[in-house]
């Protein structure tokens, strides 16, 4: 189920990483910011990651930020050792209180992701596997081309 929204701004929220890093989602503008919602045992989740790497490798040069939320019933030595198997190239957080969630509208389904324009404001909410296409159109117009 794809929401496409432009008006609502997105959350202030911090996210914690599975480095220790904070990462404060408003400290972000100017940048697009795609923020996934995931499981480890989530068979979509783990189908989308390779599209979520090539997004990454495609467009963090021209400023896209990826924020993966691993999901608070995930166990954090899952998301740690899958984290290290898949080399993902981005940021994974950790959401134990599943603060990152409730900021997000109370987000239980994965994956659930969110695109984030630059100016902040929520550009894309997608309930399943990303449509590739449609959210390289939307990167492009953020970041001025392929």
């Amino acid at each position: 189920m794809l929401i496409s929204c432009r008006s609502p701004i997105a959350p202030e929220t911090t996210f914690s990483t599975i480095t220790g890093k904070k990462i404060v989602l408003s400290e972000l503008r100017g940048k697009p910011v795609i923020v996934t919602f995931w499981a480890t045992d989530c068979a979509s989740c783990i189908q989308e990651i390779p599209h979520l790497i090539e997004l990454y490798r495609q467009y963090h040069d021209k400023g896209l930020e990826i924020i993966a939320v691993a999901m608070s019933y995930d166990p954090p030595n899952h998301v740690l050792e899958f984290t290290k198997t898949q080399q993902l190239p981005y940021h994974v957080a950790l959401d134990m209180q599943a603060e990152n969630a409730h900021a997000f509208g109370d987000v239980s389904l994965t994956p659930t992701t969110f695109l984030i324009a630059p100016d902040g404001s929520i550009a894309l909410q997608k309930m399943g596997r990303l449509d590739l296409t449609e959210i390289k159109t939307q990167l492009s117009t953020f970041t001025g081309g392929d």
